[in-house]
């Protein structure tokens, strides 16, 4: 498969995506999948998603604004998710013109596709969740759950002061030891880690990366908590999130999530009572995975997308 590097200007910011579709009769080309990255990946963390349905599907895979090679923004508002959906909006028209999205994401990417799938159904065929809490089971869960808030406490070292240097130093080794391989040291190759080192390294990319933590909703008072025990229950966080409005994001588009349950950044709580929110909704669990499905579970992940976009 030979991949397209193209760019999309959307609102003055430059987004780099990769696709790629069939060649040999482009008039039976089936639906368009647009997959969305989380943090800290890029557009590749989708290669053999991308490898797997571009046979028979148009498949597109940008780099979230901030990241890699799309343009960043230094106004942390840009990075806000009702922007996000706003824009991811007018990607999707630009990238997909006549034909709705079966929009897969994973991570941050899922915290962008949630919401753009409530407020834009008219774009969406259909919803593909991998490990990426809905907003309104996540809320709940900060609120009242303290090993939710345990599993968010890396959070505060990446809205710190020093975030920047934090990630960047001894070579990205917070990156690559604290984030990617902390658990699970098997799941990602060399050359993938390299990969994900030089995307890194872009200009500003660190900083783009760290704004979505920054303009977090769901971010607890006393950013100046950085230890993870102490942010477990901090009576201040605990006080702040209580105030907080529980959002009723509701989707109404089929809606599948593939779910690692063995998640470093999200308790399994996440989804209890989804349906609520999510009525046309079908859960596959994986008992032995974690957070990094598309890496651990791909061959799986590929049926699962496939079957359900069949249906």
């Amino acid at each position: 498969m030979k991949l397209q590097s193209n760019f999309a200007l959307i609102d003055g910011v430059n987004i780099h995506y990769v696709s790629a579709g069939p060649t040999k009769n482009k008039a039976l080309v089936g639906s368009t999948l647009l997959f969305l990255h989380g943090f800290p990946e890029y557009w590749q963390t989708w290669q053999a998603q991308l490898d797997y349905f571009c046979t028979d599907h148009h498949v597109i895979a940008p780099d979230l604004p901030g990241y890699n090679l799309s343009g960043k923004s230094e106004d942390v508002s840009f990075y806000e998710i009702p922007n996000l959906i706003e824009f991811f909006a007018k990607f999707i028209r630009a990238v997909s013109p006549s034909k709705k999205v079966y929009l897969v994401a994973h991570d941050w990417g899922g915290a962008i596709a949630w919401p753009l799938a409530a407020f834009y159904p008219q774009y969406i065929e259909k919803l593909i969740i991998l490990n990426a809490a809905h907003p309104s089971t996540f809320t709940r869960e900060m609120i009242n759950n303290p090993i939710q808030r345990e599993k968010s406490a890396y959070i505060h070292q990446l809205i710190s002061a020093g975030a920047e240097h934090l990630l960047a130093d001894n070579n990205y080794k917070f990156l690559r030891e604290k984030i990617l391989v902390a658990s699970t040291p098997a799941i990602f190759t060399d050359e993938e880690i390299n990969n994900y080192q030089q995307a890194w390294q872009q200009p500003d990319a660190i900083n783009g990366m760290l704004q979505y933590y920054r303009a977090m909703p769901q971010l607890a008072a006393n950013p100046n908590s950085h230890h993870e025990k102490e942010s477990k229950d901090n009576p201040a966080q605990v006080s702040e999130l209580s105030k907080m409005r529980i959002p009723k994001i509701r989707i109404n588009v089929p809606t599948l999530i593939l779910w690692g349950e063995n998640d470093q950044a999200f308790v399994n709580e996440n989804l209890s009572g989804i349906e609520e929110y999510v009525p046309d909704c079908r859960i596959e669990r994986f008992c032995d995975a974690t957070h990094w499905l598309t890496h651990e579970k791909s061959p799986e992940i590929n049926n699962a997308i496939a079957h359900f976009i069949n249906e």
